[in-house]
């Protein structure tokens, strides 16, 4: 039995992390860090949890009695907290903020997308999950990438839920703004672009075209739904053979010959691939849960690759019929 500990356990994401983790047979929460909310059960803060456990948040972090810690930080406080704190060396580490996304020689953190790192994730001790947009838009990229079937400038809209910008309250995610809206933010500029052009350095070095993303902010609470476009002189049968074979084996990625909608893919861990030809352009599409494939999903995958268990294990979610 995998032991687990939550750091950051209030918010959307460790709530989420809980939820997942009291469904998987091979690992046991060991405990739920919230200083605030110390004492508190899970379920006076996360609702949904009611009747599935009694769990209190606990503003202790007894790390000699976990095999793996979550940290479910804001961005920047995974370092911080680092800094301030011992975690025992033997104890494994899956960082969920943007932190150790990007390679570095002051750490040793494995960028965690199973679709590209697999065997890197499997052997090692510290882990940088992906944030949610740059999983959906390199899944969407990756197999055209690796085959070399794209060139130029790359084009990207993504629309985003609001439990994309966590659990404290703003502006832009006060219901009365955000129902029947939809509006833009940090374009061309999103921090997840860095995380994006290095797996594209990786897979094809030199590429000299531009991500040029426009993300948005959309009326729903959780989902993504990616459209990306680039130059592509391939046939679309080979695309499409290029894309079947690199999703062959995936756990959870999954290529269609059928334009998809966020809702195959909402409550699930699950991401549908989508091309398209149009003349000398490839439309690349695809869509994940932001919460899970996005987040705290792909974290169990990757800790289930960690420990050399079945990579799916915990993780059969199912999307709604409706």
């Amino acid at each position: 039995m995998i032991k687990v500990g939550i750091l950051g356990a209030a918010g959307y994401t460790g709530g989420e992390l809980i939820r997942v983790l009291l469904q998987h047979p091979e690992a046991e929460i060991v405990f739920a860090n919230s200083e605030s909310n110390a004492g508190n059960k899970v379920y006076d803060v996360h609702e949904g949890l009611i009747g599935e456990t009694e769990m209190e948040f606990t503003g202790e972090m007894p790390f000699d009695k976990v095999d793996v810690v979550f940290f479910c930080f804001g961005h920047g406080k995974s370092e911080a907290f680092l800094k301030e704190h011992t975690i025992p060396e033997g104890v494994k580490i899956i960082d969920l903020a943007q932190d150790f996304r990007i390679a570095a020689p002051t750490h040793d953190y494995v960028y965690g997308l199973p679709e590209t790192h697999r065997g890197a994730i499997a052997e090692c001790q510290h882990l940088a999950n992906p944030g949610c947009f740059a999983t959906c838009i390199q899944l969407a990229l990756l197999p055209a990438l690796k085959a070399g079937l794209i060139s130029g400038d790359i084009h990207v809209n993504g629309i985003t839920g609001s439990t994309g910008a966590g659990q404290k309250p703003s502006g832009t995610t006060h219901f009365s703004w955000r129902n029947d809206n939809i509006s833009v933010y940090k374009t061309f500029r999103h921090q997840h672009l860095l995380e994006i052009n290095q797996t594209i350095q990786e897979l094809q070095p030199g590429y000299d075209g531009r991500v040029l993303f426009i993300p948005q902010r959309g009326c729903f609470a959780r989902g993504i739904f990616v459209t990306a476009y680039a130059k592509c002189d391939a046939p679309i049968e080979q695309v499409q053979n290029a894309y079947s074979q690199y999703y062959a084996d995936a756990a959870f990625t999954h290529f269609t010959t059928k334009s998809p909608d966020m809702k195959q893919v909402v409550n699930t861990n699950k991401a549908v691939v989508y091309v398209e030809k149009f003349d000398d352009q490839l439309l690349m599409i695809c869509c994940i849960d932001n919460l899970l494939k996005g987040a705290v999903g792909q974290a169990v995958q990757n800790m289930n690759l960690m420990f050399g268990i079945d990579e799916a294990c915990g993780l059969r979610l199912k999307a709604s019929a409706f």
